[in-house]
């Protein structure tokens, strides 16, 4: 059970990191319009932000391939201990994302010409899947840590 998990869990990884890349890296133009409002798209902050935002999708590329390259190679860190540290690491990357939206959302979002929207829109949505690949990852993490635990009683 805990391995099946473990692997919708990898795909669910794949398939959001690899998604946030092609949005943040292929697509940049379109994520710096969620998070610069229209009336600032003339300044230099909207070129500037659209072009650190492949970055950011760099980044979550690099994840998304870890988490196919454990998927597809099932033969490699097969010890609970093992996958519960990848869910971990996995888990505090979601974290990270979801965690620096927290404080947005609780000011109500964009104010002015400041922060994004985090409480509608597709950055609500980017906002939700974090919190909850966040949970299923360490939800995971756990299962393992604490069914290694019962092996070595």
């Amino acid at each position: 059970m805990t391995d099946t998990l473990y692997q919708i869990t990898l795909l669910l990884n794949v398939l959001w990191f690899g998604s946030a890349f092609w949005f943040f890296a292929i697509k940049h133009e379109t994520a710096a319009k969620l998070l610069i409002p229209r009336s600032a798209r003339d300044s230099p902050i909207f070129p500037t932000m659209s072009a650190a935002l492949p970055f950011l999708g760099g980044m979550n590329l690099a994840l998304s391939l870890l988490a196919a390259m454990l998927l597809v190679s099932q033969d490699l860190f097969t010890a609970p201990a093992e996958r519960g540290i990848l869910a971990i690491a996995f888990g505090v990357a979601h974290t990270t994302q979801f965690l620096i939206n927290v404080p947005v959302a609780r000011r109500g979002g964009r104010i002015g010409e400041s922060y994004w929207d985090v409480l509608k829109g597709p950055m609500l949505f980017i906002f939700v899947v974090d919190a909850f690949m966040m949970l299923l990852n360490f939800s995971v993490a756990a299962l393992m840590l604490v069914n290694l635990y019962k092996f070595t009683r």
